[in-house]
Order: structure tokens, then sequence, then C-alpha cells
């Protein structure tokens, strides 16, 4: 039986007074004996937490009486046993590390593009270029057809690696890829 609920989510937003935000936020967590990792940054939040359905939805709906986090998705799954050893609650420089401090996509997001406008794109033949910012392990695990291989081992690498793309394609509409969204978005 699953009865093991595993949450992640990340935001883009501007947070202040991180020190305050992570002793609230672990001592939620404690309270409700949730595992895993949540990390804060000035341009947003990341995390993956693990805990029983009640204690779950109860530090969901918490987080989201945070103004800055009311609009917060999740992505749910399910396990038999917690998946994670401990808590940790983090300030780091980024969610995400990327390098290229005046990349702030809480301040400037990426414009997005729904999985179905991609699709009809490509199902019309538009010349698009499909830019894979996964690692190696990731990409093994499959990929779009044609889609361009950065062969990067870290996000971190992406600025650099993006650099060295061919510059015709810069002429083109280039739309990246990932896992969940964050390195996209960022």
């Amino acid at each position: 039986m699953k009865n093991i609920v595993n949450i992640a989510a990340y935001k883009f937003v501007l947070l202040g007074d991180l020190p305050s935000l992570r002793d609230r936020l672990k001592t939620r967590c404690t309270a409700l004996q949730l595992k895993g990792t949540i990390l804060l940054a000035p341009e947003g939040i990341n995390l993956f937490l693990a805990g029983t359905p009640e204690h779950i939805a109860n530090f969901k709906a918490e987080l989201r009486a945070t103004t800055a986090l009311t609009d917060l998705t999740f992505k749910d799954s399910f396990s038999a046993s917690q998946p994670f050893k401990k808590l940790q609650v983090k300030i780091k420089k980024e969610i995400i590390p990327f390098g290229v401090p005046e990349v702030n996509p809480a301040t400037q997001p990426a414009p997005r593009l729904s999985a179905q406008t991609l699709k009809t794109w490509l199902d019309e033949g538009r010349d698009v270029v499909l830019l894979d910012t996964r690692n190696a392990f990731e990409i093994q695990q499959g990929t779009f057809t044609g889609a361009q291989d950065l062969r990067i081992a870290h996000f971190r690498d992406f600025p650099q690696a993006a650099s060295q793309v061919d510059t015709s394609l810069k002429e083109k509409t280039i739309v990246t890829f990932c896992t969940g969204g964050i390195r996209c978005e960022k």
C-alpha cells in the first residue's frame, strides 16, 4: 500500500527574510514529521518533501497561505515508505545552480509554451530548434527526435554550452525542454 505522499514544487518569486522563512518552514515540517529538502533563495523556493497524506495536505495549505506562494503548484507521487532520511531546509544563492547573477526568472521570466502548442508547431512542420537542457542520464531515458543535446553534466554548465551553439540558430525559434520545468524557466 502506498501511504506516503511525495511532493515536488518550485516557484521563482522574490523572497525576503530568508532566515525567518527557513526557521518557520523547518519548525512546521518537523512538527508534521515531513522529510526531504527545501531550498530557499532570493529568487524563490524549490522543494521535495514526503509524509502522510494528512501532514502533506496541512503543509501545502500553510505554505500557500504565504502571500508569495499562494499559487504554488505541487506535483504529487506516492510511495510505500518514506524516501528521505532527514529534513533539510537550506538557504542558497539560487534554487537551481546557474551561476549567471543577472538571470532572475522571478523578475524576468522566460516566455512559456504549452505542450499542446509545441505539439501543434511540430505537427505543422514549423522550423523549431529543440534544445535539451537535461544531463546525459536523463537524455538516455529518451528525448525528442532531432533535439540538440548540449552534453552538459550539470545545469551550471548550460550557459557555457549554450554559448557554443551554432550562431545560425539564433535566427530560429528555440524551445528548451527539461524534466520538471525549473531549468527551462531559468
